[in-house]
């Protein structure tokens, strides 16, 4: 059995290569202008179309081969992925994260104080009696850490986090110092 080289590995695995980079370059634009950055998502989309223009016609101009099929689906799947990973490590933006917590929270606010994530603490009552709700306006890149100390502090505490578009100044740019002034991160 002869398989024809090009028409059953290099066609399909360029297909798959060009769809996977195309649908990687859609998602982060997509993520891009849902964070609002409106002048880089123009640029993507150019070479986001650009090579899907390429997978498209090679499949377009050997409609009979259905590996092309097979690997068109899967680059798209793949370029999903890919993208989902890329987002992921930039992790651009600000997170809004909310806690809600019932037992004592001057560990968790004096933690996040000093760490220099800004706090705000409201009162507040709750289903079975009275709760603080502790809001911190972070970095996604620094999410985790928020969440580190929520659970090491208040492991019971409830918690949300909601992604915020626009916030009108750097929340993380200030930290504490030991005589409780604040000098700006570097």
């Amino acid at each position: 059995m002869d398989i024809d080289f090009s028409t059953y590995i290099i066609g399909p695995l360029l297909i798959f290569t060009a769809r996977m980079c195309d649908v990687t370059l859609g998602t982060t634009r997509i993520i891009f202008v849902s964070r609002g950055y409106k002048n880089v998502a123009p640029i993507i989309g150019f070479f986001e179309i650009l090579i899907w223009l390429f997978a498209i016609t090679y499949v377009m101009n050997n409609l009979t081969n259905w590996v092309n099929y097979i690997a068109y689906a899967a680059g798209f799947a793949m370029g999903n992925y890919v993208g989902i990973k890329i987002e992921e490590k930039i992790a651009l933006g600000n997170e809004l994260v909310r806690i809600i917590a019932k037992d004592n929270t001057t560990h968790i606010i004096q933690e996040l104080r000093e760490k220099g994530y800004g706090t705000t603490v409201i009162d507040a009552q709750g289903k079975y009696g009275k709760v603080a709700v502790i809001y911190v306006i972070v970095d996604r890149k620094r999410l985790d850490n928020v969440i580190n100390i929520i659970k090491i502090h208040n492991p019971k505490a409830f918690y949300t986090v909601e992604d915020i578009r626009f916030v009108n100044r750097d929340v993380n740019m200030w930290i504490p110092k030991k005589d409780h002034s604040f000098s700006k991160r570097k």
